[in-house]
C-alpha cells in the first residue's frame, strides 16, 4: 500500500455482509419472532479498535437491515452506523462525509460485492477482501488475502497503519494500556 495514499485517509468506512461477516446468515425464529444472527470475527474487531485508537474515524454502512450488525457497531464504537435498505449505499455514505467536511479523496471503503462499487468507485483507497467479486477487486487499490469474516479487515488494518508510519505506536500504547510493561 502506498504511504502516500494511506496518509491522506481520514475515515474508513466498512460494509458488514461479506466483509466484516463471512456473508452468511442464521435466519430462525424465537417465539415466532424473527431472529438474525452473524458471524464477525473478533481480530476484526480489534483491528477496528486499532484505526479508532490511530485518529481514524471508522463508519459501517451496510445494505441489510438487522439488529446484529447495528450491535456490532455499538460494540465496537464507531462513529456512525446505517443500514441503508436495498443496498443504495451511495448517498448515505456521501452524506457521512459532507457531514464530517471530508473529501472522496479522504475516505476508504472496504467492500466485497456489487453494492458495494458505486462507493469504492469514488473513495481514495478502495480495498476489496479475498472473497470480494470480480468487479470489486478490479477497482480496489488493495485486496486481503484473508476473506471478510475471517481476519479480512484486520489484515487491512495492519497493512494500513504500517503504510502511515502508526502501526508500532498504536500497538505499544494498546498494549501498555493493558499492563503490558515491555510496551515501551
Amino acid at each position: 500500500m502506498e504511504p502516500a495514499v494511506a496518509k491522506r485517509i481520514r475515515l474508513v468506512g466498512l460494509d458488514v455482509d461479506g466483509t466484516m461477516t463471512d456473508g452468511g446468515l442464521y435466519i430462525g425464529a424465537i417465539a415466532r419472532e424473527p431472529v438474525e444472527l452473524k458471524r464477525f470475527d473478533i481480530q476484526d474487531g480489534l483491528g477496528i479498535v486499532l484505526l479508532k485508537r490511530a485518529g481514524l474515524q471508522v463508519v459501517v454502512v451496510t445494505g441489510r437491515a438487522g439488529e446484529a450488525a447495528r450491535l456490532r457497531a455499538e460494540e465496537l464504537k464507531v462513529d456512525e452506523f446505517a443500514a441503508q435498505g436495498m443496498a443504495k449505499k451511495m448517498e448515505v455514505f456521501d452524506g457521512m462525509l459532507t457531514k464530517r467536511g471530508l473529501r472522496w479523496e479522504e475516505a476508504c471503503f472496504v467492500g466485497d460485492d456489487l453494492p458495494d462499487l458505486p462507493i469504492m468507485r469514488r473513495v481514495g483507497l478502495p480495498v476489496a477482501v479475498a472473497n470480494a467479486v470480480k468487479e470489486v477487486k478490479d477497482v480496489a487499490r488493495f485486496t486481503t488475502a484473508a476473506p471478510g469474516g475471517r481476519g479480512a479487515v484486520r489484515e487491512f488494518v495492519e497493512v494500513f497503519l504500517r503504510a502511515r508510519g502508526a502501526w508500532t505506536d498504536v500497538v505499544r500504547q494498546y498494549l501498555k494500556e493493558r499492563g503490558d510493561d515491555a510496551a515501551r
